[in-house]
């Protein structure tokens, strides 16, 4: 089961963590589980410094195809841009979800007034808006589990 990657669906599950809220694997910490999956919304919007590839271009469509599965993420895989040790960026969790929120609103906005537009994935290459909606379900699913929220 995936998550439907909207507002009206994630924003009632953030509202469930805290700041002691705890993984059930990996070291972020509930704010870091939010500041990574807003991080990966700005790689959508075309706003993360990190849009070079880091896969050889001939594994971009296995990659892709991958998105479109019913598999499921990894777990604990680490990727060279989220960082395993996350220094904070907002002073409370609170803050955290409200840049998520407004960077969700950026990433809508954004393919609507560019409906063809592709933005860059590190590991997926260039993805549109329905490859991206695919990445946030799979990605956004992760972490939820992750934190007991699904």
């Amino acid at each position: 089961m995936f998550i439907t990657p909207n507002l009206e669906t994630v924003l009632p599950l953030l509202e469930k963590l805290n700041s002691t809220s705890k993984p059930a694997w990996g070291s972020l910490s509930a704010q870091g589980m939010i500041e990574h999956l807003t991080d990966t919304i700005a790689l959508a919007n075309g706003t993360s410094p990190f849009t070079k590839l880091l896969i050889p271009s001939d594994k971009v469509e296995s990659m892709q195809r991958f998105l479109l599965s019913d598999k499921e993420m990894m777990r604990n895989v680490e990727v060279p841009f989220a960082p395993k040790e996350r220094v904070l960026r907002n002073d409370e969790l609170e803050l955290a979800v409200d840049e998520f929120v407004d960077a969700w609103i950026q990433f809508e906005e954004h393919f609507e007034h560019h409906p063809g537009r592709t933005e860059n994935h590190p590991f997926y290459g260039q993805l549109n808006y329905n490859q991206w909606i695919a990445l946030h379900k799979k990605h956004i699913t992760h972490h939820f589990k992750q934190f007991g929220l699904l």
